[in-house]
């Protein structure tokens, strides 16, 4: 498992190991990992051209210190001092006795910029907030134009560390090279579009064990993911009710069920006007033509996708003591009280259109902050809270670490896609994870799926469900 902190603890960490090392030893240590990343990134370090872009404070003297590393294999490097009289003494000193060459000004930088090879981003440190500097800012049409890499210092200058907000103009990396740990804003967008790949270097920092986000891996999904055993039966493994769907809207009942059937579940039971369209497509679901109480015993529901405007069905839902799903239509209709009222878990599961809604606020809003949102959400709610998007956000209500899912794909922003997660993450839900670790699954699966269909390609929802199959063997196996 990944896991990201924030700036306050890892600085509480660096204190506490700085306390018991050799004066410098663990920036050394930094800058060790920092310059085997960039002279990997350049294959030859010898006659290349490396630009340091250095700013105040420990991040501009580690791209100091690395920069005197490479000069001493034979890389012509030129630091621009954006801050020359608070430029880290010691790293500079370093530089300059490897032979590196010192420039003042970001209008000093055109002309070594547009000549090299590779860019070192030491502006801002995690503590930066928002954005660079107006002074600092013209580099970036500079960074813009040419063809340098770009290696950023544990984080890309003008991004913030604990929010994952751009509030400003920010450098665009191709490798961040972080220490110690991962950084909110390195795993949760729009600050993740700005980091390129992310290398991890160990510092030695002990960490605690409750840190601000997470983000499974392959060996985390395959332990939560629910097997069967020889004693099993359908109604053993769950049971899952989807209430979706209407005479406008079949398809997401469809797909719903789709995603359901493919989620570990032994069954899973239909109930809406959609019932002829689902039996057609999957003759194994139990269908129902009554309302969500007589519909049999389940161990989750999932109410709301392409629902239309049935209130009833979803407070009908909300009223079973089973954990329950609520999406799409659902999540317009469902009542902020009962939602608080419930003793069952509740996941709601919006994008960023439907957030913003529920919290009153723009759209724009939720994009920039999601961070924030989707920890708002679920206190508002008391509800676990699956924000969809570029990154999908997992948040508990009464705090703790968000779940970030890395497997996501631009190709899943298609239509139905949503409705497939739904049912997918019902299912999980019914077989007996609880609402974190089922949204968190229920995303890692249906992002990989979705990779899996796509291949590089335009699909459709129906295509990613199909590829669920694949997605849960691929976690299996690893």
């Amino acid at each position: 498992m990944r896991t990201a902190y924030s700036v306050e603890t890892v600085r509480a960490a660096e204190q506490e190991l700085m306390a018991r090392l050799p004066d410098g030893a663990l920036m050394q240590r930094a800058v060790a990992g920092l310059t085997a990343a960039c002279a990997e990134l350049l294959g030859r370090v010898y006659g290349r051209r490396v630009v340091l872009l250095v700013g105040s404070g420990d991040n501009g003297g580690d791209a100091l210190y690395a920069g005197a590393r490479l000069a001493k294999r034979g890389a012509g490097v030129v630091a621009v001092l954006l801050a020359p009289d608070r430029t880290h003494p010691g790293g500079l000193a370093a530089l300059r006795r490897a032979g590196g060459r010192v420039v003042e000004g970001a209008e000093a930088a055109e002309e070594p910029l547009r000549r090299a090879d590779l860019v070192v981003d030491g502006i801002v440190g995690i503590g930066g907030k928002g954005g660079l500097r107006p002074d600092a800012a013209p580099l970036l049409d500079v960074l813009g134009e040419i063809r340098a890499a770009v290696v950023a210092v544990d984080l890309p200058s003008g991004v913030e560390a604990d929010t994952g907000e751009v509030r400003g103009a920010a450098v665009r990396a191709d490798l961040t090279v972080t220490f110690g740990t991962h950084k909110p804003g390195l795993l949760v967008d729009p600050a993740r579009e700005y980091a390129g790949s992310v290398r991890l270097v160990d510092i030695g920092l002990a960490l605690p064990g409750e840190a601000e986000l997470q983000a499974l891996q392959h060996a985390d999904v395959a332990a939560l993911l629910p097997v069967p055993g020889a004693e099993s039966d359908k109604y053993r493994r769950g049971v899952v009710g989807i209430a979706a769907g209407s005479s406008r809207y079949p398809g997401a009942a469809v797909l719903a069920v789709s995603g359901a059937l493919r989620g570990g579940a032994g069954a899973v039971r239909y109930v809406g006007p959609a019932g002829d369209a689902v039996i057609a497509r999957f003759p194994e679901t139990l269908v129902s033509t009554g309302s969500p109480e007589q519909a049999g015993r389940v161990q989750a529901w999932v109410v709301g996708p392409g629902a239309g405007d049935d209130a009833d069905a979803v407070a009908a839902v909300l009223k079973a003591d089973v954990p329950v799903l609520v999406d799409a239509d659902g999540l317009r209709l469902a009542d902020r009280d009962a939602v608080r009222a419930r003793r069952a878990p509740t996941l709601l599961t919006p994008h960023a259109g439907e957030a913003a809604a529920l919290l009153g606020v723009p759209r724009e809003e939720v994009e920039s902050a999601r961070l924030a949102s989707v920890r708002e959400l679920a206190e508002r709610y008391g509800a676990t809270v699956l924000l969809k998007g570029s990154t999908t956000l997992v948040a508990s209500p009464g705090g703790g670490a968000v779940r970030v899912n890395s497997t996501g794909t631009g190709w899943l922003a298609t239509a139905g896609s949503g409705d497939v997660l739904s049912g997918l993450t019902g299912s999980l839900l019914a077989a007996g994870l609880d609402a974190r670790d089922a949204g968190s699954v229920g995303a890692y699966l249906h992002g990989l799926a979705g990779r899996l269909a796509a291949d590089g390609a335009p699909v459709g929802a129906h295509d990613v469900a199909e590829a669920v199959r694949e997605a849960w063997r691929d976690v299996m196996t690893a």
